[in-house]
């Protein structure tokens, strides 16, 4: 397999050999061919962060400029903001002072889902002004009653939820986001799935588990999605592959990666759950994934000078 290397993943090829034939007394001498390079085909990158942009005026060591400073260095191809993008309530204003600045210049690559700071605004109504226009009912962003899309990128199937359940019917069995989500999932004819939501389904942080998200997980595992990325806690944490009740399955268990470290804050952990591979509260910072044919690579890059580096790779199921 590739290994991560950044920006660009290549491979030579051999020297061409050249072989004469027949049986000539003098040949003429064949001309030199130098070793050509061709170069491998880049993988797509995403990179993923929530949990990003103070409100006006905070006085808060905010680092959601640094966060946005790493992406642009890493210049991916895709950039997922996993809620709780601009605080407190993200009201348009808020957004246009704050993560326009910083965030906001990756508008262009972004496909984000909305946290619940945003519903303290009205219907989030600032995030969807935001990302889909002034009053615009649909947009990136999706529908302004529903919040969650899909789509495909990357030879990958990618499944944007919204896991603030109150504000959209529900998120339990039969709700309207998770009959939507089997549909979609059951058209899909891609092998590998990335979910990703504000809120986590599994997590060790002061905010922990979100048990109301079992029923969207069930419905993820049973039509094997590989990943599931969210924030909601201020740290970084990698998961195992595991069921929707926290059974440990190498073989087709989601791999969830908690990434509440684009900018806001950290906040600590408080019991370590099972099935918890890194935590780590030192460093803000982005994950970054390349998506190969029928596997992925992550690393998480952190903002200078903070410590943290998780790297991996795997399969899809």
């Amino acid at each position: 397999m590739r290994a991560f290397r950044g920006l660009t993943a290549a491979a030579a090829l051999p020297a061409l050999v050249l072989i004469g034939c027949g049986a000539a007394a003098n040949p003429t001498p064949l001309p030199s061919v130098a070793p050509t390079a061709t170069p491998e085909p880049r993988l797509p990158l995403i990179a993923a962060a929530g949990d990003i942009s103070c409100a006006p005026g905070s006085r808060d060591p905010c680092r959601q400029e640094q966060t946005a400073s790493v992406i642009e260095a890493l210049d991916p191809d895709l950039v997922l903001p996993l809620g709780d993008n601009q605080y407190e309530s993200g009201t348009l204003g808020e957004y246009s002072a704050v993560y326009n600045l910083s965030w906001g210049r990756l508008r262009q690559k972004s496909k984000p889902v909305p946290g619940n700071h945003e519903y303290q605004d009205p219907s989030a109504r600032g995030y969807y002004d935001y990302f889909n226009g002034p009053g615009a009912f649909s947009g990136v962003a999706g529908d302004r009653d529903r919040g969650y899309y899909s789509y495909d990128f990357g030879g990958w199937h990618f499944v944007a939820l919204n896991s603030n359940c109150g504000f959209i019917r529900g998120c339990g069995a039969n709700s309207p986001q998770e009959v939507w989500l089997r549909e979609d999932l059951r058209r899909n004819q891609l092998p590998c799935t990335l979910a990703y939501a504000h809120h986590p389904r599994f997590s060790s942080g002061v905010n922990g588990s979100s048990a109301n998200l079992q029923a969207i997980w069930q419905t993820l595992y049973e039509f094997n999605v590989d990943v599931y990325l969210c924030g909601h806690d201020h740290h970084y944490e990698r998961f195992s592959p595991q069921r929707p009740d926290g059974a440990p399955d190498p073989v087709r268990g989601i791999r969830e990666f908690v990434v509440g470290t684009g900018g806001r804050s950290i906040t600590p952990f408080l019991t370590i759950l099972p099935n918890s591979e890194v935590q780590d509260t030192s460093s803000f910072g982005v994950l970054a994934m390349r998506l190969g044919p029928g596997f992925y690579q992550w690393k998480f890059v952190a903002t200078p000078g903070m410590p943290l580096a998780d790297t991996g790779t795997a399969l899809c199921h």
